[in-house]
């Protein structure tokens, strides 16, 4: 059961870890850009709301709305 807990433990630890470098890239990636920008160069890699509103220290309503404005200019 410790072994279980240590593996936990470790796995936990290595999420936190990796949600720490996907917001130091985010932020990397669209220093000088707008939000709107960011927003999309953010969702073509694949995060989802959640982590691109984590990034970019907003909510997950703004992202829908900044990716829903970018999808209605595709048309």
């Amino acid at each position: 059961m410790a072994s279980q807990n240590h593996t936990e433990r470790l796995l936990a630890d290595l999420v936190e870890k990796i949600d720490v470098l996907i917001r130091v890239t985010g932020i990397q990636v669209g220093a000088d850009k707008s939000m709107t920008e960011r927003a999309r160069l953010l969702k073509m890699a694949g995060l989802d709301n959640q982590a691109i509103a984590d990034v970019l220290n907003t909510t997950v309503g703004t992202v829908r709305v900044l990716t829903a404005n970018l999808r209605g200019k595709k048309r």
